[in-house]
């Protein structure tokens, strides 16, 4: 398998695992607090993933050089795990991953600054495809609300949350200084884990862990898991394969994998106008994947 196709791999999976978050995310959101959940997740995903790498690649002492690397990749990415799940607290599921399909564009946008990669004219057609479907899931089809710009307060939370998302892919590619995807997910995860126990710490040893519900416990194994370890290292490996619009291309897939989580989970279906908007964020995808997509560099 080349390189390409195992990036592209990665961030299929990718797109499935992190929809699974926002199903998931959204039943535990009110339970407990957002930092006081990642806290717990980080650090449970920073062990898996340690004892991963100790067990295959190792980690080399060169790995530690330069560690603010990793401390500026985790402000990022631990920035975009509270807020989504903040905004969780009010946003439907599907809603809030149609927020994450906005991350394309803006992440093409911070991979011409930090990495100097220029999209041709019909990338740019399809990020705008995507965010146009990306609006139309997140208004709930209503063109009325669309006029009147009429957008949740936990969308609008979790849009800067994705704004973050969006630098860090860029920034993988610009730090990495030739680690293996598991020994960087490594470090990204123990920088987070440590900042967000400074950040939530208090509150985390101040919840009363005995009396929360099940579905808590659930999200944060999974969070932790699949949301965490796993999708750290599958976009660490695509984004060290593939550029920057094309690996956060995947996420044009999150909200239709998440209306199936909503199926599997409750049963849940989506109005017939807002698959309008789905199938928008897919065609968007396929145009993103062609080969020619990324000029080249200047």
């Amino acid at each position: 398998m080349t390189h390409g196709r195992a990036g592209h791999l990665a961030m299929l999976v990718f797109s499935m695992l992190v929809a699974g978050s926002f199903a998931l995310g959204s039943l535990a959101a009110n339970e407990i607090a957002p930092t006081v959940l990642n806290v717990v997740r980080f650090w449970i995903a920073t062990a898996i993933m340690g004892m991963v790498a100790l067990a295959t690649t190792g980690l080399p002492r060169s790995a530690a050089q330069a560690p603010w690397r990793y401390v500026v990749l985790a402000s990022f990415f631990t920035t975009y795990f509270v807020l989504m799940f903040e905004g969780l607290k009010t946003a439907p599921p599907v809603s809030a991953a149609a927020v994450f399909t906005l991350t394309p564009i803006l992440s093409a946008g911070f991979g011409y600054i930090l990495l100097r990669q220029v999209v041709t004219p019909r990338i740019a057609l399809a990020l705008v495809i995507g965010a146009l479907g990306a609006i139309w899931v997140i208004f709930r089809a209503d063109v009325a609300a669309i006029l009147r710009f009429e957008i949740g307060q936990g969308e609008m939370i979790y849009f800067w949350g994705c704004a973050a998302h969006a630098v860090y892919t860029p920034l993988v590619r610009k730090l990495n200084r030739g680690e293996s995807a598991i020994v960087f997910s490594f470090g990204v995860l123990l920088a987070g884990s440590i900042l967000l126990t400074f950040w939530g710490g208090r509150e985390a040893i101040a919840t009363d862990w005995a009396n929360l519900p099940m579905i808590v416990w659930l999200t944060i194994i999974y969070t932790a898991v699949f949301a965490s370890a796993a999708t750290f290292t599958l976009l660490q490996f695509a984004a060290l394969r593939l550029p920057s619009s094309k690996v956060m291309a995947y996420t044009y897939l999150v909200p239709s994998w998440v209306l199936v989580w909503e199926i599997a989970l409750a049963g849940d279906t989506a109005p017939a106008k807002v698959i309008i908007g789905l199938a928008l964020t897919i065609f968007a995808l396929f145009l993103l994947l062609r080969n020619d997509d990324v000029a080249p560099a200047t």
